[in-house]
């Protein structure tokens, strides 16, 4: 394909995503589905073929300010992968399908999502520095904390934080953005760890009255903008990627007939 024609899909495929997602939920829910609107823009189309309802101009400033933010983070994961597969020259949507087949993986995708059902978990503010000690104490997981890249706070989960405040507010509800303030200050006094993007996008989506089950799907929607600048730079000074192994194990072996072998 052209660049031209690349750029095309990739802008097609930016609307398509958040489309797809709605229209899903919507289906599986036994619901009528809702075509765009012409004269709303990217992030309130979305949240009005979800709901059914024009929505909140707070939401769709909180959401639009979410998109932008989970839009691209250098060569995370599913980012590397899609590019791997491009370099390969396979087309954009295989590429994107290689994106998507990696974000799938828990270990990259869904820490929003764990976030939110833990702070349903445990309930009441007043029992989330406790129940968060216990979980350490256990060796558990805490979903949403530490990065790979940030060793301090991760800038994108400052405006996260603004954002659950504000929507907590709007809603005259702060007890969500409380519980997040404890269990963040709680994983700094034990473990010196900072919150990364995918603890408040938790109680921003939660505070739009975003299905916990789409967290996930949005992330894929926030960041095809980000696969897809990427893929359109891959093309433009493509090089196969092809990195090289170093054997770790032993040497100077003595081979063992297969019939000896126990």
């Amino acid at each position: 394909s052209s660049p031209e024609a690349n750029i095309r899909k990739s802008i097609r495929l930016t609307a398509q995503m958040a489309s797809a997602t709605a229209a899903c939920y919507r289906l599986k829910a036994g619901r009528e589905l809702i075509n765009p609107n012409p004269r709303l823009g990217h992030a309130a189309n979305f949240l009005y073929m979800l709901t059914g309802q024009r929505p909140n101009q707070n939401h769709v400033r909180a959401f639009d300010i979410a998109l932008i933010l989970h839009a691209d983070h250098e060569l995370n994961a599913s980012t590397f992968s899609a590019r791997v597969t491009a370099a390969t020259l396979s087309d954009l949507h295989s590429a994107v399908t290689s994106a998507i087949g990696t974000l799938k993986g828990p270990l990259h995708g869904g820490a929003n999502q764990d976030v939110m059902n833990l702070l349903l978990e445990i309930g009441e503010v007043d029992k989330a520095a406790e129940a968060v000690r216990e979980m350490l104490t256990n060796k558990e997981k805490i979903p949403g904390f530490g990065h790979r890249v940030y060793k301090t706070e991760d800038p994108r989960a400052t405006h996260l934080r603004r954002l659950s405040k504000e929507l907590g507010e709007d809603a005259g509800d702060i007890k969500w953005y409380d519980m997040s303030r404890i269990i963040e200050q709680t994983m700094m006094d034990e473990k010196n760890i900072a919150s990364n993007v995918d603890f408040y996008s938790a109680t921003v989506y939660n505070g739009m009255k975003i299905p916990i089950e789409l967290y996930t799907p949005i992330f894929a929607c926030s960041r095809i903008s980000g696969w897809t600048a990427h893929l359109l730079e891959q093309y433009e000074d493509n090089r196969l990627i092809r990195p090289t192994g170093s054997y770790t194990g032993k040497t100077n072996l003595t081979y063992i007939p297969l019939e000896d072998r126990k």
